[in-house]
């Protein structure tokens, strides 16, 4: 009888606190507010040449490597890309120095903009060089939107020559950080 009582008093206790909650009246038009800012951070490029694939007689010597990027063709990005970050880091382990010429390039591979980083040569200590973010916003960004392909351009400062023997190699590394702004219409 007792377990009975008890029982009892917590039927009407719960119930109680049911008719007693609190309630607010829901705004279904907070959606229209809705307002998304992710980011993500993805690799964009990376090679590594070795020296004795970079043979020459101490003179300029141009490599040139281009690569898809067709990222834009997707309306999302188009729409909701508000800026945009190029993060380069370059390890040089040879006793060269280089100019690498980082190319945008369109759908007809029209140069739209081209980033510059100069390499100095190795001289027996480490040699990685992290270089300012290129931040791409308004009008810079519109170009970037525009890109189709990637070139390098690795131009070789003047020297000691190389051979087939020579050792050491150019590292590119590279990543990009996307900034979007979502909103509800």
């Amino acid at each position: 009888m007792k377990l009975n009582c008890i029982n009892s008093i917590l039927r009407v206790f719960a119930v109680t606190i049911l008719f007693v909650s609190c309630s607010s009246d829901l705004d279904f038009d907070q959606v229209n507010d809705l307002k998304l800012e992710p980011v993500f951070i993805a690799n964009l490029a990376y090679f590594d040449i070795p020296a004795n694939e970079l043979v020459a007689d101490g003179g300029t010597q141009i490599i040139y490597d281009s690569r898809n990027f067709d990222i834009f063709k997707k309306q999302f990005l188009r729409d909701y890309l508000k800026k945009a970050e190029f993060d380069v880091e370059i390890e040089n382990t040879i006793e060269r120095g280089f100019v690498i010429n980082m190319l945008l390039l369109n759908s007809q591979n029209q140069i739209l903009t081209t980033i510059s980083f100069v390499v100095p040569a190795y001289k027996g200590s480490p040699n990685v060089i992290k270089y300012p973010t290129e931040v791409f916003e308004n009008q810079r960004l519109e170009l970037l939107k525009q890109t189709q392909n990637i070139g390098f351009v690795a131009l070789m400062t003047s020297g000691v020559p190389l051979d087939e023997n020579s050792l050491g190699n150019l590292k590119l590394r590279s990543s990009t950080t996307t900034y979007f702004e979502i909103e509800a219409k």
